[in-house]
């Protein structure tokens, strides 16, 4: 577990900081975007990630980048994987003959 805080999800932050106070209902957004209402709204309702079409089009509505909104959305689901318990069983260790013909 990791103590950093929980990013926010890429879909809140396009509500909050975007749609809302452009006055923009999700409807209305959704049309400017040209993808469904229920999808947008999915977003912006943390039911589901960003996709990389989703901040193309999100970057070309705000004129940021769609590498912004992945990252964001990289940033979450890492933080996500982080805080879920994962049992791995480490390999082995490298010989140091194997470890130099790896090096070349």
């Amino acid at each position: 577990m990791n103590n950093r805080r929980k990013p926010t999800h890429p879909g809140v932050l396009l509500n909050e900081e975007v749609l809302k106070p452009l006055g923009l209902t999700i409807t209305q957004a959704a049309k400017n975007l040209g993808v469904s209402r229920k999808n947008l709204s999915e977003l912006v309702n943390e039911k589901i990630a960003l996709s990389p079409d989703m901040a193309v089009r999100i970057s070309r509505a705000t004129n940021t980048t769609a590498e912004s909104w992945l990252i964001m959305q990289s940033n979450l689901d890492l933080w996500e994987s982080e805080n879920k318990e994962i049992i791995v069983k480490p390999f082995p260790p490298f010989q140091e003959e194997e470890y130099e013909l790896m090096q070349g």
